[in-house]
């Protein structure tokens, strides 16, 4: 009798232990595709100059963009997201029904190339803006508008270099779209790349033992994409969408730590698709 007054108190344990456990929630798969900015608009710190530049519009580069988009349809993204703020969405609405439509010629930016390429194939409605400036601190914003002080962080935003831990800057006229990008959304390049933010201008002190540095970069760098990953929680469904980011590569050193830690994303690694497209 002892026994089985035993067994039946292990069973209810078990059992009650096991209705406890809380199933672990649905994920949204999320495929964060780093590029370069297709248009060359020079918006960065570090500049193209004219002879490294590249028209996307000529051949081969083309073919390799089609490639790209065929590949990364295999993912089956049923929403694909861009690097334009939300306020531009009635245009890119526009301009997207026209191109489903073939009443619209695509532009060079890779929001065109990629992403409404890749959205008309999967006959998707829409394409979402979910790209942020950040938003500075106020003794920022005050050093933004002082001519003076301005200038002196520029000329150390421009000129400053750690002869030590920086990277050398490649500006190397890009041959094969695919290369480009397979080399770009390579783990151990972006992980190299977050370490460029915690350097120059990361450094930068108006007074000896200010935060002047740290601040900028927090607005600039962190809060910017802090603020992409809440547009991309806006559009999330619970795990039952499978995602697209075509975005800057830089953007990757942040955004694929946070999709990688956060509960709610399955980072999806582009590598193999970007693989494919080679073939």
């Amino acid at each position: 009798m002892r026994k089985i007054l035993s067994l039946i108190c292990v069973l209810f344990i078990v059992n009650n232990t096991t209705a406890q456990s809380p199933e672990k929630p649905a994920q949204t798969k999320i495929m964060t595709l780093g590029v370069f900015h297709f248009a060359f608009p020079n918006l960065d710190v570090v500049k193209t100059e004219e002879k490294d530049k590249i028209s996307v519009l000529d051949e081969p580069f083309q073919s390799q963009i089609k490639s790209i988009c065929k590949a990364i349809e295999e993912y089956n993204p049923t929403i694909i997201a861009i690097e334009l703020t939300p306020d531009q969405q009635p245009i890119i609405d526009s301009l997207y029904s026209l191109y489903k439509s073939d009443k619209f010629n695509l532009r060079k930016s890779e929001s065109y190339q990629l992403g409404f390429r890749i959205g008309k194939q999967l006959n998707l409605e829409k394409i979402y803006c979910v790209d942020d400036g950040g938003r500075h601190y106020g003794s920022i914003e005050e050093l933004f508008s002082d001519k003076t002080r301005m200038s002196k962080f520029e000329d150390y935003y421009l000129n400053s270099r750690d002869t030590v831990y920086d990277l050398p800057v490649s500006n190397n006229k890009i041959s094969n779209i695919i290369d480009a990008l397979y080399e770009a959304n390579n783990p151990e390049r972006i992980k190299e790349r977050l370490a460029s933010y915690l350097l120059h201008p990361f450094k930068y002190e108006e007074n000896a033992g200010d935060f002047t540095g740290v601040d900028f970069e927090t607005g600039r760098w962190y809060n910017r994409n802090l603020r992409i990953f809440r547009n991309i929680q806006r559009i999330s469904n619970g795990g039952q969408e499978r995602i697209l980011l075509i975005i800057g590569s830089e953007h990757l050193n942040l955004l694929n730590l946070f999709f990688d830690t956060s509960r709610e994303f399955e980072l999806v690694s582009p590598l193999p698709y970007l693989e494919k497209a080679r073939l």
